[in-house]
């Protein structure tokens, strides 16, 4: 059992608090800081987490989605049943639309364009992903260039995933020559320096509201 636990990796969970930006006796939405689990992860130091601290507060609140460790941003937490199984129907039908914004390394070519490319798990790599044509599964993200700063050579990109993978943005834009700043995974070593975090955010969500399927979109602006 040792030897398993020795073999995941802590993540110290921060000590910035999660932000309300909507709720109702259906649906509660926050925007999540980095540097802290969505769930509760495998090692025992690592049981801090996004839902538990909810759950505090809100002790119906229950997962539907996920943000990695590394990204901030708008999570959806159902708090009931029947919220839940709505929410759930549209993440696998892919109706609900979700922004992020990322700032990345160098000028990209295209001021809007898209990334098709399949992902696996990196069985020598593990817990990382890869771009592999054999086995991955499709993957598609949008993209749109919204500035580029001459000063440190980076570019503040809108990304739209259209399949939800998981490490998909961070993988896409490495695998095209623009990994995200502060990215430890898959920026070089300069790269992941240039950030003192990963600056992806989950920045607005589009759904329909569970129980009235009135559409709802909700913004959580962040400055990189």
């Amino acid at each position: 059992m040792t030897a398993a636990l020795d073999e995941l990796a802590i993540l110290p969970a921060t000590n910035q608090a999660y932000h309300i930006l909507y709720q109702d006796e259906a649906l509660l939405v926050v925007d999540k800081p980095t540097k802290l689990l969505t769930v509760p992860g495998r090692h025992p130091a690592n049981r801090d987490c996004l839902i538990s601290r909810v759950q505090c507060e809100f002790p119906g609140a229950q997962v539907v989605h996920r943000l990695d460790y590394d990204t901030s941003g708008i999570v959806l937490l159902p708090l009931t049943k029947k919220a839940l199984s709505a929410l759930s129907k549209q993440f696998q039908a892919r109706s609900i639309s979700k922004l992020y914004q990322a700032r990345v390394a160098g000028q990209l070519s295209a001021a809007v364009g898209e990334i098709n490319l399949p992902i696996a798990p990196d069985a020598e790599r593990r817990p990382l992903y890869k771009i592999c044509q054999l086995t991955g599964k499709p993957s598609l993200t949008h993209y749109r260039v919204l500035e580029y700063r001459a000063g440190d050579d980076s570019t503040l990109v809108e990304l739209e995933p259209v399949t939800g993978r998981s490490h998909q943005l961070r993988l896409h834009l490495a695998a095209i020559g623009h990994p995200i700043l502060g990215d430890s995974l898959y920026a070089s070593p300069a790269q992941a320096a240039m950030a003192p975090r990963l600056l992806l955010h989950a920045q607005q969500i589009r759904l329909q509201h569970p129980n009235t399927a009135k559409e709802l979109t909700l913004t959580a602006t962040i400055d990189f």
